[in-house]
């Protein structure tokens, strides 16, 4: 897998790799991480196709689902006494 472009945002870590035709997107935000997966040949303009789907309202979604995945790993952390 070869890192191939960043996305600066000042919420999460946004980092776009290549890997067997493919790319993919991986948000991070702390000790979390999402990860989408898109065949190339369903971007057109390469990496460029990929910032444009990478707007706003998938970021905010994204960062909505951390305070999910957030609160469910600290609802385990409690049911175990972590």
């Amino acid at each position: 897998m070869r890192s191939i472009a960043e996305l600066p945002h000042p919420d999460c870590k946004i980092t776009i790799f290549s890997m067997n035709q493919k790319f993919i997107i991986k948000i991070e935000q702390g000790s979390l991480e999402q990860t989408y997966k898109i065949s190339e040949m369903d971007v057109t303009d390469g990496v460029n196709g990929v910032f444009q789907l990478i707007d706003e309202t998938f970021i905010n979604q994204a960062l909505s689902h951390f305070k999910s995945m957030m609160a469910s790993f600290k609802e385990t952390c409690n049911r175990h006494e972590f």
